[in-house]
């Protein structure tokens, strides 16, 4: 039976990376994925890009507004193939809940495995609403760990901009653009923001 997996983790824990290992393996055997990219990542544009340096083209950027079970039906009709053997979607943290619950359909009335990989707060360690979703509904969770500079689990995205640490502002800015991320561990996010000593 098909599983929905969320894996997650903080900026810098492999989420990508991992996701482009997994397409590998896929196709060294012969199977074929679907990868799936939010278009408000413009990181890469139609690219998935690993901080290693490896990147692979997305099949698929999906908008807020369209239906992701619909536009994988029409894409895999698209490459005149019968079937994939797995849907993998970067940055799903960008997903609207109701694109989640269409990753979900897929799973459960297509049987088809979904890989979903993201990180589960913003910079202000609010819930981006894709991953409150995928939190919600996912059989498997995995956490992807990185370290903060002070050796501990980061668990934050703390935002710079020119080399600041920020705590307001919109939820979406893509890293590189005007701003920069650190992953911290909470006793020195807290510290960036002046509540503990840093």
């Amino acid at each position: 039976m098909a599983k929905l997996y969320f894996r997650y983790g903080a900026m810098n824990s492999g989420k990508t990376t991992g996701l482009l290992q997994t397409a590998y393996n896929y196709e060294e055997r012969g199977q074929r994925v679907l990868l799936i990219k939010a278009s408000v990542d413009t990181k890469g544009n139609d690219r998935v890009v690993s901080r290693l340096g490896v990147e692979r083209r997305v099949d698929l950027l999906v908008s807020p507004d369209d239906d992701v079970r619909a536009l994988v039906h029409s894409t895999i009709r698209g490459m005149g193939v019968e079937k994939i053997d797995c849907v993998l979607v970067d940055e799903a943290q960008f997903l609207t809940p109701r694109q989640v619950d269409q990753l979900l359909e897929l799973v459960l009335c297509d049987d088809l495995p979904v890989l979903a990989y993201g990180i589960r707060t913003d910079f202000r360690t609010e819930s981006f609403p894709g991953s409150k979703r995928l939190l919600e509904v996912a059989h498997s969770l995995e956490e992807l760990k990185t370290i903060c500079r002070c050796g501990r689990k980061a668990i934050f995205n703390a935002r710079k901009i020119d080399d600041h640490f920020v705590f307001e502002g919109g939820q979406v800015a893509i890293d590189g653009q005007d701003v920069t991320y650190e992953s911290l561990c909470g006793k020195c996010y807290l510290g960036a923001g002046g509540i503990l000593p840093y």
